[in-house]
């Protein structure tokens, strides 16, 4: 009986640290709020960032999900009432950074060097809705500048 206990003991650890690997959606985010409405100015509005973390994300969360983040909060949430335009979300640095991004629909959206080494997510039809937003470093848990951008006009154009 007492091999048993420890078997579940060390399954229940196993699996709280397993869940602490997860970014926390639900914590306050690092730079705040912000509430953006479809046809938004200025567009794209920014926000100055320290991009990073000490938690390396993996696949696990969805397909392209890299990088390193500060798991324990997201960098911004962004509350955002949608019209008829795409959603780009994307970010400027001299680093190699990543997004990692929990949208509306509960699911989550990465990218990694869609523009040179700047990641970009793009929502399409994008629900309204609380979108958590993570900026990463991909290959190292340096802290780097960087700027998120927040757009409805296509930037890779």
């Amino acid at each position: 009986m007492a091999g048993s206990t420890a078997l579940l003991v060390g399954l229940a650890l196993a699996a709280g640290t397993a869940l602490a690997q997860e970014p926390d959606w639900t914590a306050t985010p690092s730079y705040g709020s912000h509430h953006l409405s479809a046809g938004f100015t200025p567009d794209p509005w920014s926000q100055s960032l320290q991009a990073g973390g000490s938690t390396e994300v993996n696949g696990k969360l969805g397909p392209n999900c890299t990088g390193y983040i500060m798991a324990d909060a997201p960098d911004l949430d962004l509350h955002y009432t949608a019209g008829s335009m795409p959603l780009y979300i994307t970010v400027e640095s001299s680093a190699d950074t990543t997004l990692v991004i929990n949208a509306p629909d509960g699911r989550w959206y990465c990218n990694d060097d869609f523009i040179g080494l700047n990641p970009l997510v793009m929502f399409q039809n994008p629900p309204s809705g609380m979108y958590n937003i993570w900026v990463g470093v991909h290959g190292s848990n340096q802290m780097q500048p960087a700027t998120l951008k927040i757009t409805e006009l296509n930037p890779t154009h």
